[in-house]
């Protein structure tokens, strides 16, 4: 069984759409859920879903670890001509999964208590991004 979601972002940020994927699930027995975000400047992640601090958090750090290209730490970059956000994307997305995997039980995603799935957008305009996924029921 596969689907697409499509996750309209606002800019840098995480956009939870775990609902949207325990929606596609339900019912559907146990299995494995496979998700990949098809782009090369965004990320998957399975965060803490009850306190924005976090997303905060994790997006100060990651502006902190990979700034814009018009910083001058960052002069050494070459890919630059789509915008001084799209290197710093593409290796923010290459530090964080692009894919995760989530047992499914009953049809309901195995998640702990305070875990949502998110799309990582790492891109300074808003996109529409594009996550497959795919369940593999057990036999």
């Amino acid at each position: 069984m596969q689907t697409e979601f499509e996750i309209a972002t606002r800019g840098p940020g995480l956009t939870e759409f775990t609902r949207d994927v325990a929606r596609w699930l339900a019912g559907q027995g146990d299995g494995l859920l496979t998700l990949l975000v098809q782009h090369t400047s965004a990320s998957l992640l399975i965060q803490e879903n009850a306190d924005p601090d976090v997303q905060r958090d994790l997006l100060g750090f990651l502006g902190r670890l990979v700034p814009q290209a018009t910083d001058p730490a960052m002069r050494w970059l070459s890919h630059t001509l789509e915008g001084p956000d799209d290197m710093p994307a593409h290796i923010k997305a290459a530090l964080l999964p692009v894919s995760l995997q989530i047992p499914v039980a009953g049809g309901r995603l195995r998640l702990g208590t305070w875990q949502g799935i998110y799309l990582v957008e790492h891109r300074a305009a808003p996109h529409t991004r594009r996550v497959a996924a795919h369940f593999a029921p057990d036999r």
